[in-house]
């Protein structure tokens, strides 16, 4: 009996702290989580980026940018700088490791910070993207409009997300996102957001079968 009780202890703090790993990767022990969504979210971010048209040279940021596949896949598509800022040390320096090529070249930044804090100047960005991050803001309203100061007029906000509120696996997710302390949103959910932070041209794009959603919004033109 106490053996048992013992095991159960040793799995919920293990869980924990693989949570943990996962919403905020730490300094050494966290990056192994941080390259292994790289792999995990590939899929799902080449889906999500299909969905907008980018063409020509522009200036991209990823918001909580994790191991730092998606920063590397907006330098393949675009000719512009890209930057990426995350608040995990860990995924900061998995992020530098995966893309040190393009460091090195002057393409890519990457930089400790949050989405609450942005360490960016006002109209920057052409694009930010925000992939299987958005579940974990302090201040979905606020942070929304944080993004939206950063981009330039006509640029976009692009959000991709592998589960929400009201998808094919949310009976199962549902539960374990809301154990995480994280945010779940409907694609209703998302249009109203977008809207009360001052977005225009809101679009909601679900891809039924795997579960998967994206939405985008454009800054409005003065």
């Amino acid at each position: 009996m106490i053996g048992e009780i013992v095991r159960i202890c040793v799995a919920l703090v293990a869980a924990g702290y693989m949570g943990s790993q996962v919403r905020k990767p730490s300094r050494w022990l966290g990056r192994p989580f941080a390259h292994l969504m790289n792999g995990s979210h590939g899929p799902l971010t080449d889906w999500g980026l299909s969905q907008i048209p980018l063409t020509g040279q522009f200036t991209s940021l990823d918001v909580g940018c994790g191991g730092g596949r998606t920063v590397n896949k907006l330098a393949q598509m675009s000719g512009g700088e890209v930057y990426g800022v995350d608040y995990a040390k860990g995924s900061v320096a998995a992020s530098r490791a995966t893309n040190k090529e393009l460091i090195a070249a002057g393409r890519v930044h990457i930089e400790l910070g949050s989405v609450s804090e942005l360490p960016f100047a006002a109209d920057r960005f052409d694009l930010v993207t925000a992939i299987e991050t958005q579940y974990y803001w302090p201040n979905l309203d606020e942070d929304m409009r944080k993004i939206l100061q950063v981009l330039k007029p006509g640029g976009k906000l692009l959000v991709i997300a592998e589960n929400y509120k009201g998808g094919r696996h949310d009976w199962l997710e549902g539960p374990l996102m809301r154990l995480l302390g994280s945010s779940r949103l409907s694609a209703s959910d998302q249009r109203e957001l977008f809207a009360r932070a001052g977005y225009s041209d809101v679009q909601i794009i679900e891809e039924k079968k795997k579960g998967w959603i994206c939405a985008f919004g454009t800054k409005p033109s003065p």
